[in-house]
């Protein structure tokens, strides 16, 4: 039995994965949300081991989708998620940074890119927002706003 419920929880996952890569989000935004409630389930019940690596990518995806829908505060629930189960993924430390960009949060964010550059020293995206979050949050202090 349990190793069908995991074949079942790596299906889902596999068909959000698929989902997501052909740009149809409702779908793969529900299988998302399956497959962490899946994980969910698992693990208190003693079930299989879930992947960090698997369950993070879950959430920092799930999280890009809202993302997409503008809604920002989710999105950066599902990037924090994502973070805590798997602090080492740059991802979406990242993308919580850009959301943080976006609304002003000039240090949290710069705190994100610069834990990007920690984890991965060549994500160029994150260098380059990193530079324009500073120079952004020198222009704000400039003008007193």
């Amino acid at each position: 039995m349990e190793g069908q419920q995991e074949q079942q929880t790596h299906a889902t996952l596999a068909l959000a994965q698929a989902h997501f890569k052909k740009g149809e989000y409702a779908e793969a935004e529900a299988l998302y949300s399956a497959y962490i409630r899946q994980c969910a389930c698992a693990a208190p019940a003693g079930g299989a081991p879930v992947s960090p690596e698997d369950l993070a990518t879950a959430y920092n995806n799930r999280g890009q989708i809202k993302y997409f829908r503008v809604d920002f505060y989710e999105a950066m629930d599902d990037y924090t998620s994502a973070i805590e189960v798997q602090p080492n993924f740059e991802v979406p430390y990242y993308n919580r940074g850009l959301i943080l960009y976006r609304l002003g949060y000039f240090d949290d964010a710069l705190e994100d890119f610069k834990k990007v550059l920690d984890l991965n020293p060549g994500f160029q995206d994150a260098t380059w927002s990193l530079k324009q979050t500073m120079l952004d949050k020198e222009e704000k202090q400039r003008r007193n706003y």
